[in-house]
């Protein structure tokens, strides 16, 4: 039996996400999740929505790109939207579509909303351990019926595998440890969208470059994605983020 590329790219993917150093950033780790769905998956975005520790209700933490982030937010503000409906039901949802009759849709305020992104389909698949869960993983479509439930089942597998990386070092047992970790996640979210704004109003790029700038540039000096946007939204940029050839 040969083995395709695709298969070859999965194998990478898990591996990329089930096997993080010592002192990993939980929130990078769902960043990246979201980027391997995106990659082997045909959605248009991904994003990811956890479980406030304090008051159990969902909180959009990162996306894809700036295209999911909005719609997150958007979902926060309308207050309805799958992302919230899987996160506060603790199930998945299967393909569903937006384009539906008016009077039958299911989020009548944030369908047309998705519709103007371009957005006709959504999905979610939970994150989540054995007897622990930790929130939901948001798929967004342009063409639904390119999504099959073997494609289902691999962002499922994928997630798993991000969970697998927050309990590990715990052996899956220590469940205030995984909620802490979890809950930097929600608490770093805030200082990385003002380090992207800082980069992207110096540099005059868009929010997903200045974000892509602010990743590689964390990681060819391994340090803290969160930990540099701090920095950075104090004021204090790198100088070699504002000039890479240096």
């Amino acid at each position: 039996m040969s083995t395709t590329d695709r298969e070859t790219r999965i194998a990478d993917a898990v591996l990329v996400l089930a096997h993080r150093p010592m002192d990993f950033d939980p929130l990078e780790l769902l960043h990246d999740l979201t980027g391997q769905v995106v990659a082997l998956l045909p959605v248009r975005c991904a994003g990811v929505t956890l479980l406030d520790r304090n008051t159990r209700e969902p909180v959009h933490v990162t996306a894809s790109d700036e295209v999911c982030l909005a719609l997150e937010r958007g979902q926060s503000a309308l207050g309805e939207g799958p992302c919230l409906d899987s996160a506060r039901a603790r199930r998945p949802l299967p393909v569903l579509s937006l384009t539906e009759p008016p009077g039958s849709l299911r989020w009548p305020r944030f369908a047309p909303y998705a519709r103007r992104a371009g957005i006709t389909a959504v999905a979610a698949v939970s994150l989540c351990l054995p007897q622990m869960y930790l929130g939901a993983m948001n798929l967004m479509m342009t063409r639904p019926a390119d999504v099959s439930a073997r494609d289902l089942r691999l962002a499922r597998f994928l997630a798993d595998a991000a969970a697998v990386a927050l309990a590990h070092q715990q052996q899956l047992a220590d469940k205030d440890t995984v909620l802490a970790q979890l809950q930097r996640a929600l608490d770093s979210r805030l200082v990385i969208e003002q380090a992207k704004g800082v980069l992207a109003a110096r540099l005059q790029l868009s929010m997903d470059e200045a974000f892509e700038r602010l990743r590689a540039h964390a990681r060819s000096r391994q340090q803290k994605l969160t930990e540099l946007s701090a920095r950075i939204a104090r004021g204090d940029v790198p100088t070699e983020l504002l000039d890479p050839t240096r």
